[in-house]
């Protein structure tokens, strides 16, 4: 009974210690995004793809060495034009770790590609729940949005995505097209 409430109390010392450890790395890593949220609401022309770039990163992160590869291969395939591949890689990312809105990001790309629009909003949906400032894939859902002609729901969703990226070249190009359209629609 000893030997076994000694084996316990290690376990909890063991838990103790990485709860310990990575609270902390939370926290840098929250205030790291904070940080640089910021930076891209204030940068200058030219600046912002470096931020968002860095931003990437962060979310990139899973905290599992296995998971970060998964998701790695799954981006690699999608640039060597395998988006089959990349759902493959994506989703075994997924089961080994659920609650990573970034492999639900990219699996949702790879199923968009796929011509899969109910399955990549679903991913959307889980990407923004897990991740709710997660802007790439907000505008990946308005212009699905757009595609399934709901302009003035994508409208809002762009101008939701330029809180966080002002500097968002599709946004802005988009927010301009659809106000325009819309207007002429109400003439």
């Amino acid at each position: 009974m000893e030997a076994s409430f000694t084996s316990i109390k290690r376990i909890l010392a063991s838990f103790a210690l990485a709860v310990g450890f990575s609270l902390p790395a939370a926290a840098a890593h929250a205030d790291r995004l904070e940080d640089l949220f910021g930076a891209l609401r204030e940068a200058p022309e030219g600046q912002s793809v470096r931020i968002v770039g860095e931003i990437v990163n962060e979310w990139s992160k899973s905290g599992s060495a296995t998971v970060d590869l998964l998701l790695q291969r799954g981006r690699d395939a999608m640039e060597e034009g395998d988006a089959e591949g990349a759902v493959d890689h994506l989703t075994a990312a997924i089961d080994w770790a659920p609650d990573f809105a970034e492999a639900y990001h990219a699996r949702a790309e790879a199923y968009y590609y796929l011509g899969m629009i109910g399955p990549g909003l679903a991913d959307l949906e889980r990407t923004l729940a897990l991740n709710p400032d997660q802007f790439i894939a907000m505008r990946g859902f308005a212009i699905i949005l757009e595609e399934l002609e709901r302009p003035e729901e994508a409208l809002e969703v762009y101008r939701v995505v330029l809180e966080y990226y002002p500097g968002d070249a599709v946004s802005q190009d988009s927010v301009e097209r659809l106000e325009t359209e819309l207007l002429g629609q109400s003439l």
